[in-house]
């Protein structure tokens, strides 16, 4: 399968359907619930947009990453949340509410910060010369077109055609699921010659920054005392990255169309099912035994 045409179909297409998915389950009500608990949202949200990319770019400067995979790692910090925190959350018996609540927030937010956050990197780690940049306003459009657009569409359809949206919302979740595999593979395969060499020099990289960003999540969480379900819900918020959105972003003819720069983030896609369902599993019996 060509690169092109994987980056410039499958990939908007994986992640239309995604977002799509996400509307179809999202109301009005999970933007309004911010009134309901603000504190819990807005620590939420402060650790996505602000803490996140400060601890990857800490990883991504103290690690002897290559510049490349270095912008890959504060392109996957970035993209906060998505459909599979929720899912994960749930699994956790976190509260599902808050984390939809700050999934559908970052999303709306980070379409005109991922551009500053990426820039910020490319300067950074691949120097003042680089020809590699992304347009603000051309990508805050593009992100807008692939994330909130669907995300819009499912809801209009959520509101107007629930039943619908009902029946569509487990085959849309796992068309998106096996358009994402087409993906991760595709992008594996076209760069199989340096896949064990990226895997030994960005994988464990990837997996501190998964554990340790959730790890920090669960802590403030807990010292913040927000109770047990909002504190696991934004601690797999927080931990949980949107890896297809980082993959489109790196690798999509239209921005930045270096699929190197998505290494980090395929890798983490596939780490972040582990991480998240391992913590599912500690998460529920330690929650019974306290019953």
């Amino acid at each position: 399968m060509e690169g092109n045409f994987l980056t410039a179909v499958f990939l908007p297409l994986a992640l239309f359907i995604i977002m799509l998915g996400m509307g179809l389950s999202l109301t009005l009500d999970d933007y309004k619930r911010v009134l309901i608990y603000p504190k819990a949202v807005v620590i939420g949200l402060v650790l996505q947009l602000v803490m996140l990319p400060i601890v990857g770019f800490g990883i991504a400067s103290v690690f002897p990453l290559k510049p490349e995979l270095a912008v890959g790692v504060m392109i996957l910090v970035a993209c906060p949340g998505g459909a599979t925190s929720n899912m994960i959350t749930f699994l956790a018996e976190g509260d599902v509410a808050l984390s939809v609540t700050l999934t559908a927030f970052s999303s709306l937010i980070t379409v005109f910060t991922i551009p500053l956050v990426v820039n910020f990197a490319m300067q950074t780690f691949l120097g003042a010369g680089t020809t590699l940049q992304l347009p603000v306003l051309n990508t805050v459009l593009q992100i807008a077109v692939m994330t909130l657009l669907p995300l819009a569409i499912g809801m209009v359809v959520n509101r107007y055609a629930p039943g619908i949206a009902t029946k569509a919302n487990k085959p849309v979740r796992w068309l998106s699921l096996f358009f994402l595999s087409v993906v991760l593979t595709g992008i594996i395969l076209q760069d199989r010659d340096n896949l064990i060499p990226y895997v030994i020099a960005v994988g464990w990289v990837t997996l501190i920054l998964n554990v340790a960003t959730m790890a920090l999540g669960f802590a403030i969480a807990t010292l913040a005392k927000l109770g047990e379900k909002r504190a696991t819900a934004i601690t797999v918020e927080v931990g949980i990255q949107n890896g297809t959105l980082a993959i489109a972003i790196a690798s999509s003819p239209t921005l930045l169309n270096n699929p190197a720069l998505a290494i980090p983030a395929a890798i983490y896609s596939l780490l972040m099912f582990v991480t998240g369902l391992g913590f599912a599993w500690w998460a529920n019996p330690r929650r019974s035994l306290g019953k």
